[in-house]
């Protein structure tokens, strides 16, 4: 991730959760390797986690507040939500 960068779409779920469906732009960081992965996001703006329903990325968004990344936030509904009501190309699962 650039430092400087004004909003990072961050997902939070497994690689093969990210091989069925994601949302264009987004970076991988699984939940279980945020913690190695929090110094690339220091310097952003705005990070927005999410996952399947919005429960993961609410713990992600949480942690990464807690970390001093204060404009952290979770999609609410998650990628399911995103495909019913923005986007509906994006495959369900």
């Amino acid at each position: 991730m650039d430092r400087g960068e004004k909003l990072v779409l961050v997902d939070v779920r497994e690689p093969w959760e990210y091989e069925l469906c994601r949302i264009e732009g987004a970076k991988l960081v699984p939940l279980g390797s945020l913690a190695a992965n929090v110094g690339g996001l220091l310097g952003v703006d705005e990070v927005i986690c999410y996952c399947h329903h919005g429960m993961r990325s609410l713990d992600a968004a949480a942690w990464l507040r807690f970390q001093g990344i204060e404009k952290a936030k979770s999609l609410s509904g998650g990628i399911e939500r995103w495909s019913t009501d923005v986007d509906p190309h994006v495959p369900r699962y």
